[in-house]
């Protein structure tokens, strides 16, 4: 279906004061899941990250990949181990992971949004000790004595400090940070962490004035599965309380929260399957997915 000259024009008028609100400003984009999709889709993101900094917004990609990084390890007859949610990273497993993070997932997205236009530079936390990460362990049920015990997750972190020194020197100027969410250990080493908690310690240090995390789902779902369009920090807290946000949902909120805490204005959780996700939710009045804001 044409669109007609004075529709485009519409279309930009609109987007005039949403441009302006985000002038200058930090967006840190999770990218990631089935959001990363298909190569068309892929392509469709990296132009709309494009669009972003060509209005002047400050985009920072973080991604993740762990479905390609399952892929490669079957293909390498490695077998993955899962305990609370988190892939249990064994020094085998650790060298997959950064060659698939940063090296092969991180060099496509990096050529998509070159070739749509951008100027892309892709990282992984271990540059400039950009992210340093500490251990994690998990603690599980056994479903046959019901005895906690606590997982030994292997080579996974948490981000225990984020240095923005390299970032600083990219943003402002035509460039398009994309970042693989792999960290220095404090003692040396490398560690892998969950993409989500990456991108909220990194839009926390560089007071970003929006994280968006792309997801599978609408955004934060209501008891009658509606999508909840706007929570504050206490809002979230008490629905984790009262059951109405449980899963997979209870960390990517976690991690808002400590985004907000950290500085970041405001936070969205969206389907990244949807069409211009990114777009819709930061340059019309539309908005998509749950906005999470202090």
């Amino acid at each position: 279906m044409p669109v007609s000259p004075h529709d485009i024009a519409r279309v930009l008028i609109e987007a005039l004061p949403h441009m302006q609100r985000y002038d200058e400003e930090i967006v840190v984009v999770k990218y990631g899941g089935h959001a990363m999709g298909e190569e068309a889709s892929a392509k469709n993101f990296a132009r709309d990250i494009v669009l972003l900094e060509q209005t002047a917004i400050n985009p920072v990609v973080v991604h993740g990949g762990g479905p390609q990084i399952g892929g490669m390890l079957k293909r390498l007859g490695i077998k993955s181990e899962f305990a609370a949610g988190l892939r249990v990273t064994d020094a085998a497993t650790i060298e997959i992971v950064e060659m698939v993070l940063a090296g092969s997932i991180n060099k496509q997205i990096v050529g998509f949004i070159n070739e749509a236009g951008g100027k892309a530079v892709g990282l992984c936390g271990k540059d400039g000790n950009m992210v340093t990460a500490k251990k994690i362990g998990r603690t599980v049920v056994d479903p046959g004595s019901a005895i906690e015990q606590i997982v030994d997750l292997g080579f996974v972190g948490e981000p225990e400090k984020v240095d923005t020194s390299v970032l600083d020197q990219i943003l402002g100027r035509d460039l398009i940070p994309v970042l693989a969410p792999i960290a220095t250990a404090t003692a040396g080493g490398t560690y892998n962490v969950n993409a989500d908690t990456f991108a909220g310690a990194v839009a926390g240090a560089l007071k970003a004035k929006r994280l968006l995390l792309l997801t599978d789902v609408p955004g934060v779902l209501d008891k009658s599965k509606s999508l909840i369009k706007d929570l504050s920090i206490d809002d979230a807290r008490r629905l984790i309380a009262d059951g109405t946000i449980s899963g997979g949902m209870i960390p990517k909120v976690e991690t808002c929260i400590y985004a907000l805490e950290a500085g970041v204005e405001g936070v969205v959780i969206l389907d990244g399957k949807v069409e211009h996700a990114v777009l819709l939710e930061l340059l019309t009045d539309l908005g998509a997915g749950t906005l999470i804001h202090r």
